[in-house]
């Protein structure tokens, strides 16, 4: 099916301003583009026309640190944080449809709380039977057995690196996209372990080896410096947090850009200050934590920015307070608190996105995977209009439309 969207402007995701144009889309791909006033109109014939309204054409957002199986989400609140894998799965197959349906067209797992849950899901999603976005998959977060209260599974992987490598090889029979690995603690479940590094050089580097033989890649958990420094020496592909990175750690980061991302996940941090829980619940530790974490940031990420490090959106969704649909939360998070531009902040969740995923997606470009969103609007003025999903006139995967614009009586 072939579809000429006119009458919009173009955001392409690169950051660039908005343009007048329209957009070709056949077989699953962007097959034109053209600038209106430049370019010559794109042909009609066998096209079913999308008059955008004066809206926005833009790329499919991207999750880069998603947690499809935390099971919460806008549409229905879960008080109990693991669930038995039959309710797991059916969580993690109701969140990543309400992502899609916030105009998330992919998402890049940082850990999940089974071990083949997001490969099935994944798989079922690419067969189309399914609603969801494109899904990078992992496995159970792992950490060393009884490592400082970071609770990701309940199965002991063992030490050493023999250990490590047999997880690698574990897991890619699994056939997962990812890894993850927690290299330092988390205050938030148990206060001053984010100064605790879990594992040592041995066992990162046999993992970080084993993983590139068997073309995996490799996201970590990093709130320490030491944490930081550890994954890039041993090459980490994400690291997520960077809390404590010292200026050693933020010219690692800096030297390694081209080949890294980073996601600081603030949305966990903006919505654990807000919470209130009710009295029976004690969040007044996290609340502390939380804290020093978010003053850190609004130093730490204009100076990744600045210095060209690939800093991405992505929050931690899926617990009752923030919840798996808010996601786009984390595009205003960074024009307040990190002092994005709105396009800039766009650019991080599509463009970059792209990149993440390793596929042609994030871009409204020629040849690209046509995962696109009609926006009622003009993002680039203001994010938060991304976060209401009424807004969506059209949400389109893979050239197919999730949800389809309203026609005209």
């Amino acid at each position: 099916m072939r579809h000429l969207f006119s009458n919009v402007w173009i955001f392409d995701g690169t950051g660039a301003d908005r343009f007048r144009g329209e957009a070709l889309v056949a077989d699953g791909r962007i097959a034109a583009v053209a600038r209106l006033g430049r370019d010559p109109e794109l042909p009609r014939e066998g096209a079913a026309l999308v008059d955008g309204k004066g809206g926005t054409l833009m790329p499919g957002l991207v999750e880069a640190h998603g947690h499809l199986t935390w099971p919460s989400s806008v549409e229905r609140i879960i008080h109990r944080f693991e669930l038995p894998p039959e309710e797991m799965t059916l969580a993690a197959a109701r969140n990543a449809r309400v992502l899609l349906d916030h105009g998330f067209t992919s998402v890049y797992s940082a850990g999940a709380l089974g071990e083949r849950v997001e490969v099935v899901l994944r798989d079922d999603i690419a067969g189309g039977h399914l609603p969801g976005p494109r899904l990078r998959a992992s496995t159970i977060e792992r950490s060393p057995p009884g490592g400082d209260g970071v609770e990701t599974g309940h199965i002991d992987h063992g030490r050493g690196a023999e250990a490590m490598r047999g997880f690698i090889d574990h897991c890619k029979g699994l056939g997962i996209d990812s890894v993850k690995l927690l290299l330092s603690g988390e205050d938030a479940l148990l206060p001053g372990s984010s100064q605790h590094i879990l594992y040592t050089d041995a066992e990162v580097a046999a993992a970080c080896q084993r993983a590139r033989e068997q073309g995996l890649w490799v996201n970590a958990h990093t709130q320490a410096s030491d944490a930081v420094k550890m994954g890039l020496r041993h090459g980490v592909r994400v690291l997520y947090h960077c809390t404590y990175a010292e200026e050693e750690a933020v010219d690692m980061l800096e030297a390694a850009k081209a080949d890294i991302f980073m996601a600081p996940a603030i949305g966990i941090i903006v919505a654990t200050l807000e919470a209130k829980p009710p009295p029976h619940i004690d969040m007044s530790s996290m609340k502390e934590s939380a804290k020093p974490v978010i003053e850190r940031a609004t130093r730490l990420i204009p100076e990744l920015k600045k210095r060209g490090v690939r800093v991405l959106p992505g929050g931690d969704y899926g617990f009752p307070f923030n919840p798996n649909g808010r996601n786009g939360r984390d595009l205003e998070h960074f024009v307040t608190l990190f002092g994005y531009s709105p396009a800039e902040a766009l650019a991080a969740a599509t463009g970059l996105g792209g990149q993440i995923m390793d596929l042609p997606v994030g871009l409204v470009k020629q040849g690209y995977l046509a995962d696109l969103l009609l926006v009622a609007g003009d993002p680039t003025a203001d994010v938060r209009i991304l976060q209401d999903k009424g807004r969506l006139s059209a949400i389109m995967l893979d050239g197919r439309f999730h949800k389809a614009p309203a026609v005209a009586a």
